[in-house]
């Protein structure tokens, strides 16, 4: 069984930075992809940004240029660099791994971490 476990969040001023961190436990299975979605208030998940095994990403156009997403300190755990946030980045951030282990894949998703920035 895969967890994640988040870390990071909480609330800051527009124009400041955060980082939220994201890491797999519990198996030594391969990456496939790993992302970060978001929900704010009223809205459906959203994927803000995503990194596969061979170190590939993409982002959402709405944070391009603002967020970076990059590989922690194991082959299954994610970093995503915020900066200049302004109040329409407010949301739940979840962190989502699809692994594979012995030709199955493993779908997980974190609890969820709030980041709130204030006007």
């Amino acid at each position: 069984q895969v967890q994640l476990v988040e870390s990071g969040g909480g609330a800051v001023q527009v124009g400041e930075s955060m980082r939220l961190s994201c890491a797999a436990s519990g198996s030594s299975a391969s990456v496939n992809v790993m992302c970060w979605y978001r929900q704010g208030p009223g809205e459906q998940r959203e994927l803000v940004a995503s990194i596969t095994g061979a170190g590939d990403v993409k982002y959402a156009h709405f944070v391009e240029g603002r967020f970076t997403i990059s590989r922690g300190d194991s082959e299954r755990a994610v970093n995503l660099e915020m900066t200049s946030l302004k109040p329409g980045d407010t949301a739940v951030y979840y962190c989502y791994a699809d692994l594979q282990f012995s030709g199955a894949s493993l779908v997980a998703w974190g609890q969820g971490t709030q980041v709130t920035v204030a006007s």
